[in-house]
């Protein structure tokens, strides 16, 4: 019998899904798990290679090890994340993160709705829908205030390679979401539509072990 309640929060970059998530995880006194610690090492690579890779290809996101970490902490053990340097493309030698299990873990990232292997470990899968043009002025105000970078080039970046892929990888798993909610909407209600599914499902939980402790009896 799973001992954690795992929620998967998936959409493009831009599109709150991270808030979401953040916010979710508080509400429920669980885990924030984010899915960009599992970026491939690149260490192997000279520094201008890695920088021409395509971070936008679910490829670069080691799901071997993902699932494998989301498993044990959904069966209630402890893992130790890597830790991912962004502005290196490596991991960080010899670091991670003991993560210990809590009662909710609330995975977040553009390809959390993607990986079969994840999804069949959710007990809530949500897809965050933001149009592009939202998504793309908030990816462009986070990246030149927080990261340091030119109007010009997030822009080239979007274009050549964000956007192709979250209209190829990305957007279609809102197909295989159980909830989606609009990333444009308050965060309060974002939240209150993901903790309603939870406890309808809670509710169909009870209902049905009920009926089945009958059926028991009756037998």
């Amino acid at each position: 019998m799973r001992q954690v309640r795992v929620i998967g929060v998936g959409g493009c970059s831009g599109s709150g899904k991270t808030t979401l998530a953040r916010e979710l995880a508080r509400e429920l006194n669980g885990i924030h798990y984010q899915i960009d610690h599992y970026y491939r090492d690149l260490a192997h690579m000279g520094y201008e290679d890695r920088c021409v890779q395509n971070f936008d290809h679910p490829d670069q996101i080691e799901s071997e090890l993902l699932i494998d970490q989301l498993r044990q902490l959904a069966a209630g053990c402890a893992i130790h994340q890597p830790r991912y340097d962004f502005a290196t493309h490596t991991r960080r030698p010899g670091e991670h993160q003991r993560i210990d299990p809590a009662s909710c873990v609330v995975v977040d990232g553009i390809f959390a709705l993607h990986f079969p292997g994840l999804r069949e470990l959710y007990n809530l899968s949500v897809y965050v829908e933001t149009p592009d043009d939202v998504c793309y002025k908030r990816r462009l105000a986070r990246d030149v205030h927080e990261r340091g970078r030119t109007g010009a080039s997030v822009s080239r970046h979007y274009t050549a390679t964000v956007r192709p892929m979250a209209e190829r990888y990305v957007r279609p798993s809102a197909l295989l979401a159980d909830l989606i909610v609009p990333g444009t909407d308050s965060l309060d209600w974002s939240v209150e539509m993901v903790l309603n599914s939870l406890r309808k499902q809670a509710t169909q939980t009870t209902q049905d072990q009920v009926s089945q402790d009958t059926e028991t009896v009756v037998r």
